[in-house]
Formats: structure tokens, C-alpha cells, sequence
């Protein structure tokens, strides 16, 4: 089973050493709406970062965009007007395909081009599409295509494995 408390405890090791071996000044925390918001909240506290928490939410910037259609609960995201050359940890709470960073990626780089980008999620599932992977991960596992992982939060924040039922 999934600890939470567990998973950020590894997650915030993990940054901390990349934090000094890459050597990271004054970075910024971005967390990519819902569960990377929630994640980064937990992250941004007990790293002590003094700019506030940015929020991003990807929903303009989804390659599926033209698919599935307007997410609607499309809330704005909020970063500095200009994060050029800044330090940036970014935070999810569930690398997959990587398309989402993909997109969060983006976004950032529209209001600037920082001078580094750590990327740090609470799980990492097989699935890869894109090729990008994590600088930090709490955990890593392997799912069949009917599992999927489900955060739910802000408080108390919590992980719960889900396997969705098959389609008649």
C-alpha cells in the first residue's frame, strides 16, 4: 500500500540533494494544478521556500486540447510575471505519460525562460510517451492498464490505488 507521508518524506529527500548537487538559488515552486498544487503545498512548507507557491493549471496547454475540449474547472494559474533565469522546481503528483509537463513546460516557458527546471513528483508509473523523465520521485511503480492512482486533498491529503471496472 501507498503511504503518503512515506512517499513525500522520500520526495522531499530527494529534492533536498538535488537542490544542493544542482545548485539551486532562491528556486521557485510551481505546482501543477490539482494534485501537484497539493503536493507542492506540503513540499513548498517543509523546504522553507520564501516565494510564494506558483499554481499552474495546464488546461490551454493540454495536446489534447482540441479533443476532449475546455476543462471546466479551468482556474488560472498564478507565477511571477517573469520567472526569467530563475531556479524552478516544478511538482506533479503523478508522472505518466509525461504529456502534462509537457505542457507545464510550456506554460513556464510563456513567461520566461528559467535557468533550470527540477522536476519532482510523488509517483512515477510506467507509461512514458514523451521523452522526459523525473529528477525526483517518491516512488515508482508499475500498473496494468485498469489501475490508475487517485489523490485526494488538500486535507488531509491522501493516495488510494483505484482499478477502474471493465467496459461492457
Amino acid at each position: 500500500m501507498l503511504d503518503i507521508n512515506d512517499l513525500l518524506n522520500k520526495l522531499e529527500t530527494e529534492l533536498k540533494r538535488v537542490i544542493v548537487e544542482r545548485g539551486l538559488v532562491d528556486p521557485l515552486m510551481i505546482g501543477v494544478r490539482t494534485g501537484g498544487v497539493w503536493v507542492a503545498e506540503q513540499l513548498h512548507q517543509r523546504l522553507g521556500i520564501k516565494d510564494e507557491l506558483g499554481l499552474l493549471d495546464i488546461s490551454f496547454y493540454r495536446d489534447d486540447f482540441s479533443q476532449i475540449g475546455v476543462n471546466p474547472n479551468v482556474k488560472p494559474s498564478h507565477l511571477p510575471q517573469d520567472i526569467k533565469g530563475r531556479d524552478i522546481i516544478l511538482i506533479d503528483d503523478v508522472f505518466y505519460t509525461g504529456r502534462t509537463i509537457r505542457a507545464a513546460l510550456n506554460e513556464i516557458f510563456d513567461y520566461g525562460r528559467p535557468n533550470q527546471v527540477v522536476l519532482a513528483v510523488l509517483i512515477e508509473r510506467d507509461g512514458k510517451q514523451i521523452p522526459l523523465c523525473p529528477d525526483c520521485v517518491g516512488a515508482s511503480i508499475s500498473l496494468n492498464a485498469r489501475q490508475r492512482i487517485k489523490l485526494t486533498g488538500p486535507s488531509p491529503l491522501g493516495i488510494h490505488l483505484q482499478t477502474l471496472d471493465a467496459v461492457a
